[in-house]
């Protein structure tokens, strides 16, 4: 099921990103093409994926969510962008491509992040890609604001920067993946319950509780697939973060225990998503997908 509803929901995102892409004037040709690259060139499109599902889990229609698809997958690529820089990770592949600084150049990287950032935001207000009222419009400005910024996940990566080399414990290393990476998913979940104009506070409780579980676990698995995967089948380089020496879930708890938080954490999702009915099968399928993928 999983495998059918992600190929649909990757040509929904996909096909509304697209048309964000074109130059307004052919100075900006070049700019336009290094976001477009950062974005189109392959991608898991787990955000957007579950902010449809979100929106479907509440009965909304998954068109619904399209604003709010398109915004979280354009953040997630910029941050990619700038963790690929020299100045930070300094990776020179990303799913299994030369990174944007590669393929274009550092200064025009930069300039493409910026550019997917501010067009994350507009994407939200886009009556074109959601009919969402202006109330909840803001309400989904402001959680994306809030995930994306110094409070979420740009304060995550600096937690990051700074703890390479350092033996962080298991709460200190949860306290910067719940930023780093787990801030943006959770707003993905949130964003795309917000689209279908039917959440109620209950309901949002649950799925933030669902996608807290789900962040971490996607890290932990992450971190596992990190030790036990290779570069053709990550789309990157493979052993990074042992290269790196950073804080890592198997360095510190060890592989077998590291796969066992991971199941843990799926059944926190899934045990979150007792209240609702199939129509969140997605989101159950989704938790499942996060620690069985193998890239």
């Amino acid at each position: 099921m999983i495998t059918a509803y992600q190929a649909t929901s990757q040509a929904r995102v996909d096909a509304a990103m697209h048309t964000l892409f074109t130059a307004p004037s052919p100075e900006l040709a070049r700019l336009y093409d290094a976001m477009r690259y950062s974005v189109m060139n392959g991608g898991k499109r787990v955000r957007p994926l579950l902010a449809y599902a979100a929106c479907e889990a509440l009965g909304g229609q998954p068109e619904q969510a399209n604003g709010a698809a398109c915004a979280v997958e354009l953040i997630h690529a910029y941050s990619l962008v700038h963790d690929d820089l020299p100045a930070m990770d300094d990776d020179d592949l990303r799913r299994g491509q030369p990174t944007t600084h590669k393929a274009f150049d550092e200064a025009c990287a930069i300039l493409a992040g910026d550019g997917l950032q501010s067009l994350a935001f507009g994407a939200l207000l886009d009556p074109g890609l959601s009919d969402a009222s202006a109330e909840i419009r803001l309400r989904m400005v402001t959680t994306l604001a809030q995930a994306a910024g110094p409070a979420g996940m740009v304060g995550g990566q600096a937690i990051d920067l700074g703890s390479v080399g350092l033996k962080l414990d298991q709460q200190a290393l949860e306290y910067m993946h719940r930023h780093k990476t787990g801030a943006l998913i959770e707003a993905s979940v949130i964003l795309g319950a917000l689209a279908s104009g039917r959440a109620e506070q209950d309901e949002l409780k649950a799925l933030q509780t669902y996608a807290k579980a789900i962040g971490l676990a996607f890290q932990v698995q992450d971190d596992i697939l990190d030790v036990e995967s290779d570069t053709a089948t990550l789309g990157k380089r493979q052993g990074a973060d042992i290269a790196r020496d950073k804080p890592t879930y198997p360095a510190l708890l060890g592989l077998a225990a590291a796969k066992e938080y991971a199941l843990e954490l799926r059944d926190q999702a899934l045990h979150a998503l007792r209240p609702f009915d199939a129509a969140a099968e997605p989101l159950r399928e989704l938790a499942r997908y996060i620690v069985e993928r193998r890239n």
